[in-house]
């Protein structure tokens, strides 16, 4: 159920679910309606464009890319513990602040705009602020060691070269080396490019993988999941595309090793192939796990000690690489 919408051009306050939602304005007139729901434990944000020339891609809420968007909609599904929500707990208030952000291109006529997006609840009698919350980057399973690269076109080497023809493969390789651990699957989290070594609020990013583990990019390319040779490396055939051609491009990933029998929604490698839909990399017959790739890829609302010792997460950087125009 959406429970605000109009015009951003004055300040909105709604109930919604036993939740107060706050609406600012942003200090400029954008011609945009937003809807927003505040879920007891995540939100859903709608914004439709009127003006034809604006990029709906190109809206951010918190460090989340839009779960969905066309030509003039862009549509989040997020949790309130994803996407850099901030929490805040006032007297009786547990409130959850973040900004949707418009990043706008160096040729773009729209104008960058940050956008409050506030929901506050009624903070719970039996709530205290957690001590210590286990997440995968600080429990340690000992020393793993995390490989990525370009590699050569049959995956037996580096890359020779740097530089790709638009329109060609780009060979992706990631490994992760666990001598005295059980063995573990790895899976490519998120990938995003971008022009810059670190991303960064302002960065111009282009979604390759997304979704926990959905390949965005084998929907409208030849790019794809290669199969396994070993359960702790992870090949991708990556297409190369439009964007920051001629300029360096680093491609960003998280990186998860997991309990190769722990797969679900949101552990997995999901690709898209023409005539089937989207595939299950390492079992056809669980492909239903990929089916929320068109939505939202649900993360578990239970989290414990045990649960996360299932495996570890990595942030790595590929690049700097160039894609070049073929008449160049």
């Amino acid at each position: 159920m959406h429970c605000v919408s109009g015009k951003h051009s004055v300040m909105m306050v709604s109930f919604c679910q036993g939740a107060l939602l706050l609406s600012l304005a942003a200090a400029m007139a954008v011609y945009a309606d937003m809807k927003v729901d505040c879920g007891p434990d995540f939100v859903t944000l709608m914004w439709t464009e009127s003006r034809p020339q604006a990029d709906t891609s190109r809206l951010r809420l918190g460090n989340c890319f839009p779960t969905s968007f066309s030509a003039g909609e862009a549509y989040f599904y997020v949790d309130l513990t994803d996407c850099n929500f901030r929490r805040l707990v006032t007297g009786d208030a547990l409130v959850y602040s973040n900004d949707l952000t418009y990043v706008a291109s160096a040729d773009s006529y729209n104008l960058a705009f940050t956008h409050p997006v506030v929901c506050a609840y009624d903070r719970p009698k039996d709530w205290y602020a957690t001590i210590y919350d286990p997440v995968f980057k600080t429990y340690s399973l000992g020393d793993l060691q995390f490989n990525i690269g370009l590699m050569n076109d049959d995956f037996s080497g580096p890359a020779e070269s740097t530089r790709f023809p638009l329109g060609s493969i780009i060979p992706i390789m990631a490994s992760v080396v666990q001598e005295t651990h059980q063995p573990l699957l790895l899976l490519l989290e998120e990938c995003v490019a971008a022009t810059t070594p670190e991303l960064y609020p302002e960065s111009t990013m282009y979604p390759i993988i997304s979704n926990k583990g959905c390949l965005l990019e084998s929907v409208s390319s030849r790019s794809k999941f290669e199969p396994r040779q070993k359960s702790s490396e992870i090949r991708l055939s990556l297409q190369t595309f439009t964007f920051a051609m001629g300029e360096e491009v680093f491609i960003h990933c998280t990186l998860l090793a997991w309990d190769p029998n722990g797969l679900d929604s949101t552990k997995k490698a999901c690709h898209f192939v023409e005539g089937h839909g989207w595939e299950l990399l390492d079992n056809l017959a669980q492909s239903n796990l990929c089916d929320c790739c068109e939505s939202k890829c649900k993360s578990r609302r239970q989290r414990s000690v045990a649960s996360e010792k299932h495996g570890m997460v990595h942030k790595a950087v590929i690049g700097p690489f160039t894609i070049t125009d073929l008449n160049s």
